[in-house]
């Protein structure tokens, strides 16, 4: 589910209550991320007024976990909880670190002067390559973990670039939770978001547009060895709801379309959600 805001009341008729809590969210169960909101979010000053908390930033996930910080010194731990959010779509695929989703164009090269590209991934290795595309002109776009973080390499037309410097954004993102990555590009002008982290710069290059030959790769890079492309690890993780210019790449790949091909090792596995398991109020 996407979760929007959280209420809470204290045990009904008692003085029973907490006043303050925090909130973890989980998509397993199993392994537990806190939501951050400064020292935590306020509860009740007494058992019968509804306290609503508005999430900044909403969060999706299958369960979570509210952990009282402080209750009514004269009473008891006392909650009822409701949690307000809608359903939510997910289309996921599964890279075992040898496998990539090609995206193929229908001409020889695909020129844009504005790009989106949106993504969600988790991942417990800290390298890894999670698109790549390049063209002849000495255009090119990677996106990948390294060292836990996000690198983005973008260059438009500058054909002898001696040295390839990323913008890179977040920190501790292998620890095997989702994070999302958005990138919009307007002719050099480009933003980067990662989490709720936005990072605003410019291309290297002279063009105003990225010119991509023949394929965008998702998941690593099938051909290391072609010119102009440089050695990184294959990306070991789940990506989900991977969107190319309004195009649903994991949607494509499932319906076996054409445009998209699998170089595939041993598993390249693709599930999609739909109405998640609710939340249940409690």
């Amino acid at each position: 589910m996407e979760v929007t805001s959280v209420a809470t009341q204290g045990r009904y008729d008692s003085s029973d209550w907490v006043s303050s809590y925090l909130l973890l969210y989980s998509d397993t169960g199993h392994i537990w991320k806190q939501y951050r909101h400064e020292d935590g979010f306020d509860g009740n000053v007494n058992s019968e007024t509804v306290v609503q908390n508005k999430l900044p930033h909403p969060l999706k996930a299958r369960f979570l976990r509210f952990v009282p910080l402080d209750w009514n010194p004269s009473g008891w731990m006392g909650l009822r909880v409701e949690v307000f959010g809608c359903s939510y779509k997910s289309y996921v695929a599964d890279f075992d670190g040898r496998s990539s989703l090609l995206y193929r164009f229908n001409q020889k090269s695909m020129s844009t002067v504005k790009d989106v590209i949106s993504l969600r991934f988790k991942s417990h290795q800290a390298e890894g390559v999670l698109l790549h595309g390049e063209g002849q002109r000495g255009d090119y776009i990677t996106l990948e973990l390294h060292h836990g973080r996000l690198d983005l390499y973008l260059n438009l037309g500058e054909l002898f670039s001696s040295r390839r410097v990323p913008v890179t954004v977040g920190s501790l993102l292998d620890d095997q939770h989702w994070h999302s990555a958005h990138i919009e590009r307007f002719n050099r002008q480009v933003n980067l978001t990662v989490d709720s982290h936005t990072q605003h710069f410019q291309t290297s290059g002279e063009g105003q547009s990225l010119e991509v030959d023949y394929e965008l790769s998702f998941g690593g890079i099938p051909l290391p060895g072609k010119p102009g492309t440089f050695l990184r690890k294959n990306f070991h993780g789940c990506i989900e709801n991977l969107y190319y210019n309004g195009i649903n790449i994991i949607d494509l790949a499932k319906r076996r379309k054409p445009q998209i091909h699998s170089v595939v090792s041993y598993t390249l596995f693709f599930s999609v959600l739909l109405n998640q398991t609710p939340l249940n109020r409690h």
